[in-house]
């Protein structure tokens, strides 16, 4: 472990350098650059509110603080896994040439994702002043479910790394995943008509729900965090990351010889 925490150290500068680089060429030859991280949010939230919200007969006045939430939470679990899970291709000429501890590279990719996602909750705080939605003695344990979806989309990510080497197909397979999970993140609906129906096991199933509940609990409601969802979230965040980790260093020595 030592060793492991040594090497780690030693390339540290470089994994700064490669989540700076990472975000200037997201960026690259945009005019907006930076800004449209605040914008596309906003401005999404204001689409899936007149639709689901207007024109559904919606009226509560925190809905679009309850879209924007999902969205934030959603956006960033699907950028993060799907820039990690092409990260080792995406560097292939460096990986031939230069050794540098191959994890480095979906972990700059998680990590780059995840500093233009708390830029973007700065649009979160903005429309939640707006709304008057008034922070209360459990915002700040909004630090857990934003830890936990780091944990999370990292671990899904060096597992998807590791078989996209090998798969070339997955990356289409995980657009269709991510399809799904969306659809069951309650991003854009409220959750007590799909538990009239008796399918709210579909939600209960899906880890990345759960951590959007305990962060709208922190951020909306003013609630502590719930139990049953932090241990489903929690549970499986660190799993995925135990089993992401092993995937990866079994299979890394024969990356070079498919990429």
């Amino acid at each position: 472990m030592k060793q492991y925490i040594n090497n780690f150290l030693k390339y540290r500068f470089l994994l700064w350098e490669l989540v700076k680089k990472d975000i200037k060429l997201k960026y690259r030859k945009s005019y907006l650059g930076i800004l449209w991280t605040l914008i596309e949010p906003l401005l999404t939230m204001i689409v899936l509110t007149i639709v689901f919200g207007t024109l559904f007969g919606n009226t509560d006045k925190q809905f679009p603080v309850y879209v924007l939430t999902g969205r934030l939470m959603y956006s960033f679990f699907s950028t993060s896994t799907k820039a990690a899970m092409k990260s080792i291709r995406s560097n292939s000429s460096m990986i031939k040439k230069v050794y540098v501890p191959k994890y480095i590279y979906p972990l700059s990719s998680t990590l780059s994702s995840y500093v233009t996602f708390l830029i973007s909750l700065i649009v979160l705080v903005g429309v939640s002043i707006v709304l008057r939605v008034k922070p209360t003695k459990y915002t700040l344990l909004a630090v857990v479910p934003l830890l936990l979806v780091l944990i999370m989309s990292y671990g899904v990510g060096m597992l998807l790394a590791t078989m996209a080497v090998f798969f070339r197909d997955l990356e289409y397979l995980w657009n269709v995943a991510l399809m799904m999970i969306m659809y069951t993140c309650a991003i854009f609906y409220p959750t007590d008509r799909l538990v009239h129906t008796g399918f709210s096991w579909i939600l209960e199933i899906n880890p990345l729900y759960s951590v959007i509940v305990n962060f709208r609990n922190c951020v909306i409601y003013g609630r502590p965090l719930d139990e049953r969802a932090l241990l489903l979230s929690a549970g499986f965040s660190f799993a995925i990351l135990a089993i992401g980790l092993i995937a990866f260093y079994k299979k890394q020595d024969k990356f070079i010889l498919s990429i």
